[in-house]
């Protein structure tokens, strides 16, 4: 049975997301926003009206969350309530004891989320992301390492709510993955939970692949991106960008493409900062339509050119704000030890036993925790 000081807890924490949210303001807000939507010649531009409808769904979407949280808040109280005022007499109660308790879980779950919701300020955190692994040095056990890791990503999506695309894959010469890369889109925040996996990941087992069954060592690297949309302006210089095209094939072959509808892009991207010139490739095979290929690779580009001025960004922004522990773009932040039953992140030092859970896309709590400690509000 939880306490009066739970229950306060509770209250407290549902009124300072009141304020901390703006929720009077954003009201207003969603009001005028909407209004919008109802004039004549709403759509008469399909563009600038699926910006205002993202725009008033967004907010409608916060005024939604804290209806629950300040729903589910009263509620508590109300159960706890009943429950003292008949002395928790199993017999003759209104409300039981585990009902309270139940009560108490599902308010204590909604604040939290919102409140995690809360630190996600980027500009970009919003957004659907791209996320590409590519498998270490290794041979088949770092391929087998990075096809894990795509599934529990894939998992992780699909639990909450995400459609996966994938636009390149790689096979491995044995089994597993050499790379992938893979849109995720349509849930909430896919690019605010996920830049948390930014990074190296580094499995410990005994191999499947080692006769002699040794303990081996795997890495494999995580780099996500948000997913640039209309609403973002990204300059492409032409004179950089080149294309070729190639024909795709399906496992074993047994799918060749008879026309070259895979594309690849090549663009020479100039650090603004040093001057230095370095090639980004891409490849999409997603469809068997070649100009769809070549405008989803496109997108693709845009995104990775605005993940750098945004790191860029951050960068200045973490020099700048003295005191925070400074992220290291790329850096191992993870260990999976399938042997000793733990997943550890060295970044936050929050870890956990329940590996098979991990590796069938049971993250949040890893996401929450960098969260937690890291999350930065826009400048």
């Amino acid at each position: 049975m939880i306490t009066q000081d739970q229950l306060k807890d509770v209250l407290e924490r549902a009124d300072k997301l009141r304020h901390y949210l703006k929720i009077d303001e954003k009201q207003i807000e969603y009001e005028e926003e909407d209004l919008r939507t109802q004039a004549p010649d709403f759509w008469e531009d399909p563009k600038r009206a699926e910006q205002q409808m993202r725009k008033v769904k967004g907010i409608k979407r916060w005024l939604d969350g804290y209806a629950e949280v300040r729903t589910l808040a009263d509620e508590l109280q109300l159960a706890f309530d009943f429950y003292k005022e008949d002395d928790g007499e199993q017999q003759s109660s209104v409300v039981t004891e585990q009902e309270v308790d139940d009560n108490y879980r599902r308010a204590i779950g909604a604040i939290e989320d919102l409140e995690l919701k809360n630190m996600l300020r980027q500009k970009e955190d919003p957004m659907d992301c791209v996320l590409k692994i590519n498998s270490g040095a290794g041979g088949t056990e770092s391929q087998d390492w990075a096809q894990m890791l795509m599934r529990m990503y894939m998992r992780w999506a699909e639990a909450h709510g995400h459609k996966v695309t994938i636009s390149s894959l790689l096979d491995g010469d044995e089994a597993g993955i050499k790379s992938v890369t893979m849109q995720i889109e349509g849930g909430e925040y896919a690019y605010g939970y996920l830049k948390s996996e930014n990074g190296v990941h580094r499995l410990v087992r005994v191999s499947p692949f080692n006769a002699q069954g040794k303990r081996m060592t795997s890495f494999a690297s995580v780099f996500v991106s948000p997913l640039v949309d209309d609403t973002i302006e990204v300059y492409v210089d032409p004179a950089k960008l080149s294309w070729d095209t190639f024909r795709s094939s399906g496992a074993g072959g047994q799918n060749v493409n008879k026309v070259e509808s895979g594309v690849r892009l090549r663009y020479w991207y100039t650090d603004p900062d040093t001057g230095e010139e370095e090639e980004i490739l891409i490849e999409n095979t997603e469809t068997r339509d070649q100009p769809k290929n070549k405008e989803r690779a496109m997108t693709l580009l845009k995104s990775q050119l605005y993940d750098r001025a945004m790191k860029k960004r951050l960068e200045a922004q973490a020099k700048i704000e003295a005191g925070k522990k400074k992220i290291e773009w790329g850096s191992q932040i993870r260990s999976y030890v399938f042997d000793d039953r733990r997943v550890k992140d060295h970044r936050t030092n929050y870890q956990t036993t329940d590996v098979d859970g991990v590796m069938d896309g049971k993250i949040d709590d890893f996401i929450k925790a960098y969260l937690m400690e890291f999350a930065t509000e826009d400048e």
